[in-house]
């Protein structure tokens, strides 16, 4: 049931015209990227890094839709089922991403569960902690071994992880015009900022837990 259950959402948000995202991001994204379009090849390329599902949640699903492309990568083999599926033109990896390639556990709350993570600290919040607990091991990858190309936009959901991801990141190399990050720590927001800021990118937008960060026009 909980299959059927699932599969109709996804005809459901496929089918029915409106926003992705789970707090309107993608509106936002596709507005500050339609600004930015003078200085973006039609169509552009993004990478969605805790991508989780091709529709439900996503941030990259209306610029898919736009004729936008893209690498999605999700530590759930389960998830990029559905990208291979949903989204055969994209290249869509299955892999934990981290600062360093090493043997990674991997908690899972559910197969259908945008809450899965690396991060054990994040996992116990969540009371992934019980008998029940789902988990496996695999070897984490490195961002810059994965990616090899320039893109326009980066987004990034991985659970708790997400400053130490960023930094791993060669941003002076790849240089997107925009980058949407969960950020779930006050701390972690204000490494990010002060971070990101260094390398000349601004915070445009708040969204509960979404931020978004444009590259200054001296870097366009």
């Amino acid at each position: 049931m909980t299959l059927i259950k699932h599969i109709i959402t996804c005809l459901y948000y496929l089918f029915i015209p409106r926003s992705y995202s789970q707090l309107g991001e993608d509106l936002v994204i596709l507005n500050h990227l339609e600004w930015l379009g003078k200085n973006i090849k039609s169509p552009g390329f993004y990478v969605d890094i805790g991508a989780f599902h091709p529709i439900k949640y996503s941030n990259t699903c209306l610029l898919f839709n736009k004729g936008w492309s893209g690498i999605n990568i999700d530590l759930n083999p389960t998830s990029i089922d559905y990208f291979k599926i949903l989204r055969p033109k994209d290249k869509n990896i299955c892999c934990a991403i981290s600062y360093k390639e090493k043997k990674t556990k991997i908690f899972i709350n559910s197969i259908f569960s945008p809450l899965n993570t690396i991060s054990r600290k994040h996992a116990s919040s969540f009371n992934f902690n019980s008998k029940n607990e789902l988990h496996f091991f695999t070897k984490s990858r490195k961002f810059n071994n994965i990616v090899k190309k320039k893109f326009n936009f980066l987004n990034i959901d991985i659970e708790g992880l997400d400053y130490q991801v960023l930094q791993s990141i060669n941003l002076n190399k790849y240089r997107p015009n925009l980058i949407c990050i969960e950020i779930l720590d006050k701390k972690d927001l204000k490494n990010i900022k002060n971070y990101l800021i260094k390398l000349n990118y601004r915070c445009v937008k708040k969204l509960i837990t979404s931020y978004l960060f444009a590259r200054t026009n001296k870097n366009l």
